[in-house]
């Protein structure tokens, strides 16, 4: 970062550190370029898709992870989250495969469900975490009132698990936007993201554009890290408040007369 920052507003015509003058002409060059902003919106729409159904997903089986009680949950865990252990390399190639069959290369669907697979793991981490410190006895007695098991979810669960889940969006967000062996594999000419854009540009014409496409890419994440980081603080400290496991006071004991 040290030195693809400086290099983002170097005066020179290529890579070169220290750079000898100073300028935003590759800014600029970015932001005037058509291919380019086709990469960045791409992986823009491609990042939010993926983001929605990751999510959506996620939660889901974080939920039945965390709160169901059958035999195999977790080999099943392990199953869920097994594309964080398994190299990128091979689950690009499987799903290249498999997509290549569905005629999904070089679509955006294709990319944003080959991402969503990358993604659903650490929503599911993320959520099963904030889950944790959730007291089943406030879902308990929703259900004793008379509320379904959705109900429950959307009206109890959900308001106190709210931040966490947000934190994992943004999380799944990063991992679409940012993720480039996938995109290697499924892009086309007419379909290729940012990340995508950037290894061609490494390959084909080495200019300072690459680095202040890099400068804005930094900054950007660690803006959606760091609101991350705040959304998953106030998670725990709603999941550690009154009626939460972490929250439950002992209550003194009464003196007998």
């Amino acid at each position: 970062m040290f030195v693809i920052v400086p290099i983002s507003f170097s005066s020179a015509k290529f890579l070169t550190f220290p750079p000898p003058g100073w300028s935003l002409q590759w800014y600029e060059k970015y932001f005037t370029s058509p291919a380019w902003l086709a990469a960045t919106w791409l992986s823009v729409r491609v990042a939010a898709l993926t983001m929605v159904l990751a999510t959506g997903l996620g939660t889901l089986a974080a939920l039945g992870l965390a709160r169901g009680r059958f035999r195999g949950r977790g080999l099943l865990y392990g199953l869920v989250l097994s594309p964080m252990i398994i190299p990128v390399i091979i689950t690009a190639i499987a799903i290249y495969f498999l997509f290549a069959r569905w005629e999904l290369t070089g679509t955006l669907a294709g990319l944003a469900l080959a991402h969503t697979v990358l993604a659903i793991p650490v929503v599911v981490v993320i959520v099963s975490a904030t889950l944790q410190g959730v007291d089943p006895n406030l879902e308990h007695a929703a259900m004793n009132l008379g509320a379904n098991r959705l109900r429950t979810f959307w009206r109890v669960t959900l308001p106190i698990i709210r931040p966490g889940v947000i934190s994992a969006a943004i999380f799944a967000f990063i991992v679409s936007f940012d993720e480039v062996i996938i995109a290697m594999f499924l892009s086309s000419p007419t379909t290729a993201t940012l990340p995508k854009q950037m290894w061609d540009g490494i390959r084909q014409e080495i200019d300072p554009t690459i680095a202040a496409v890099s400068t804005l890419v930094i900054v950007g994440s660690v803006a959606l890290l760091l609101l991350a980081e705040v959304l998953r603080g106030q998670a725990q400290r709603l999941v550690g408040g009154p009626g939460s496991r972490g929250g439950q006071e002992p209550r003194a004991k009464e003196d007998s007369p």
